[in-house]
C-alpha cells in the first residue's frame, strides 16, 4: 500500500515564513540592507555557518522585505515540502510505481503522469487571488520597486533569482515553468537566461519561427512546494503543477493573468506578465553563478513587462549563487532522494546515490551497484549520461552496494585505492551544462567514469580480489557492552 501524501500545511509563503519563526528557524533583521552586495554577504556568511532562513524587514529602496536562505539546509527543505525527510516523497513515489514496473524513461513519463492522475490534483483555476491585490500597469510598471540584489561585484546589474517564468508551447499548448535568472535591463525590461537544455528555449524558437511574440509571466514568492516544483528535473510533458499538487496533496490554485494567456499560482506575491519578441535578444550578464565564476556575456531573450501585480503586502523571495556551500544544497538533495525511485526504474542494478554539492549537483553523481557481471559499472555509466538531465554529469564514480555513497571518505577510499586507472577509467566525450566554464567547446566536452567496484576474472583481473578487513560482530558486541568499563563513554 503505497504511503498516503498529508494535506500541505503551508497556504502561501508567508505561512512558511510563520512556520520558520515558529521553530526558531527564522532570523528577522529589522537594520536596514542594502541590496547592493550587502544582503549576499550576510546570507553567504550565514549560510556557510549552518544559519537560518533570513527576513530582511528594510531593504534600501523598497517597501518590500526580503525572504531568502529558505531552503539552505535539507531540514528546511523537508519542512518546506512537508515531511520530516526528503526520502520520504521518493518512498512514496516508489510504492505507487511499483505495480506500473514502466520500461525506459517513456515508461517512467506515462507512469508518472498516471501516478498525478491518479491522486487527482490537478491545478484548480480561480477567478480572485491575493497575487493580484495590487496592479500596475503600462507606463506605471517599475521593476525598480522590487527589492533585486545585485549578488556580487562584477554581476551585471541587478538580478531576480527567484522567479517561476511560466511559457507555453505555441502550436501545443503545452506549459512549461522554470526557475531561470532574470537580468533586470530597465524599470521594465528583463533579462531571459534561457539555456540551450531548457523547455522555455524551445518555446521561444516555435515562437520565433512562426513570427510570433511569446507571452511570458513571472511569479516570485509562491508556496515553497511550488517553488521546488519549478526546479525539479521533470520529463517535458509532466506538467510542473501537476506534480506540485501530488507533492502537496491538494490541488494548486491559479489565476488568469490579466494581460498574457496564462495562468500563474494565485497565492504567488510579485508577478510580472509581458511578452518576448521574436529575433529580440540584448547581451544578458555578467553573473556570479554557482560554479563560483562569472559567466560571460551572452545575447539573450528580453521580456517586456506590460504589467505587475502583486499582494497588498508582499515579500520578495530570491536566492544567491556561489561556490558551495549554498542555499540550493536544499533544493539539489531534494531533487536527488524525490528522483531515486524512478532513476533506479530505469537502471534497476542502482542501490543509492549522491550528487555532491560540491559538483553543483550534475558536474558528479556517486552510484553504488548491485553487481551481477562483468564490467555492470560501464553499463550504469552508459545509462546515466542517457538520462535526461544527467546527460550532463561529467564524473561519474561507481562503487559496490556496502559502500555508503554519502560516506565521501569511504567513496575516496574507494576510487582511490580500488582502481587501476588503464583500465578502469572510462573516458568519453558528451554534452556538458550551458554554464560550463572548463570544457574546451561550450555545451560539450569530456565526461570521465571510474570503476571502483571489486573486480572480477571475467574483467580480466586474475589476482583474486582481497578480502576487506572488517571486525567480528560478536566482539565489536562485546566492546558495545562494555564501553563505559573501559572508561571511554
Amino acid at each position: 500500500m503505497g504511503l498516503v501524501a498529508p494535506k500541505f500545511p503551508y497556504d502561501d509563503l508567508q505561512s512558511f515564513l510563520a512556520a520558520l519563526e515558529a521553530d526558531g528557524d527564522l532570523k528577522r533583521i529589522s537594520a536596514e540592507v542594502d541590496p547592493h552586495l550587502e544582503i549576499s554577504e550576510i546570507t553567504q556568511r550565514v549560510i556557510r555557518e549552518g544559519g537560518p532562513a533570513l527576513l530582511f524587514e528594510r531593504p534600501a529602496g523598497s517597501d518590500i522585505p526580503v525572504a531568502i536562505n529558505l531552503f539552505g539546509t535539507t531540514g528546511r527543505m523537508a519542512k518546506a515540502l512537508g515531511v520530516a525527510d526528503l526520502d520520504e516523497i521518493g518512498q512514496r513515489i516508489g510504492e505507487l510505481a511499483k505495480p506500473e514496473l514502466p520500461v525506459g524513461w517513456a515508461g517512467i513519463r506515462d507512469g508518472l503522469g498516471k501516478l498525478m492522475q491518479l491522486k487527482s490534483v490537478p491545478p484548480k483555476r480561480i477567478k480572485k487571488a491575493p497575487c493580484q491585490e495590487v496592479v500596475f500597469t503600462g507606463d506605471d510598471v517599475d521593476l525598480n520597486l522590487l527589492p533585486g540584489l545585485q549578488v556580487w561585484p562584477g554581476d551585471g546589474g541587478i538580478f531576480h533569482n527567484f522567479g517561476l517564468t511560466h511559457t507555453k508551447h505555441p502550436e501545443t499548448g503545452k506549459r512549461n515553468v522554470g526557475l531561470y535568472r532574470l537580468q533586470q535591463h530597465d524599470e521594465r525590461s528583463i533579462g531571459l537566461h534561457w539555456q540551450i537544455h531548457k523547455n522555455s528555449t524551445g518555446h521561444y524558437a516555435e515562437a520565433e519561427r512562426r513570427g510570433e511574440r511569446l507571452p511570458i509571466a513571472i511569479a516570485i514568492g509562491p508556496d515553497p512546494v511550488m517553488a521546488y516544483a519549478a526546479t525539479a528535473p521533470l520529463p517535458p510533458d509532466i506538467d510542473e503543477y501537476l506534480f506540485a499538487g501530488f507533492l502537496r496533496g491538494e490541488r494548486v490554485e491559479m489565476v488568469d493573468c490579466l494581460t498574457v494567456p496564462l495562468q500563474v499560482p494565485a497565492n504567488s506575491q510579485i508577478v510580472l506578465e509581458g511578452w518576448a519578441e521574436p529575433g529580440e535578444r540584448l547581451p544578458e550578464g555578467p553573473f556570479g553563478d554557482h560554479t563560483g565564476f562569472y559567466t560571460p556575456v551572452e545575447p539573450f531573450p528580453v521580456m517586456r513587462v506590460q504589467a505587475m501585480t502583486m499582494r497588498r503586502n508582499p515579500v520578495y523571495h530570491t536566492i544567491i549563487t556561489s561556490a558551495p556551500p549554498q542555499e540550493d544544497h536544499g533544493l539539489g538533495k531534494a531533487t536527488e532522494r524525490i528522483f531515486l525511485p524512478l532513476v533506479k526504474i530505469m537502471i534497476p542494478e542502482i542501490v543509492d546515490y549522491d550528487m555532491p554539492a560540491e559538483g553543483v549537483f550534475h558536474n558528479c553523481v556517486i552510484v553504488s551497484i548491485d553487481k551481477k557481471f562483468p564490467k555492470q559499472a560501464q553499463k550504469v555509466m552508459s545509462a546515466i549520461w542517457g538520462l535526461q538531465m544527467m546527460s550532463l554529469t561529467k564524473l561519474i564514480v561507481v562503487v559496490d552496494a556496502d559502500c555508503d555513497v554519502h560516506d565521501y571518505r569511504e567513496v575516496a577510499w574507494r576510487a582511490l585505492g580500488n582502481v587501476d586507472y588503464s583500465r578502469d577509467l572510462l573516458l568519453t566525450e558528451g554534452p556538458v551544462d550551458h554554464l560550463d566554464h572548463a570544457s574546451y567547446h561550450q555545451f560539450w566536452g569530456g565526461k570521465a567514469g571510474i570503476d571502483a567496484t571489486a573486480k572480477w576474472p571475467q574483467e580480466g583481473y586474475t589476482r583474486g580480489w582481497p578480502e576487506a578487513m572488517r571486525m567480528s560482530a560478536s566482539v565489536k558486541a562485546t566492546v558495545d557492552r562494555r564501553w563505559r568499563e573501559y572508561g571511554l563513554g
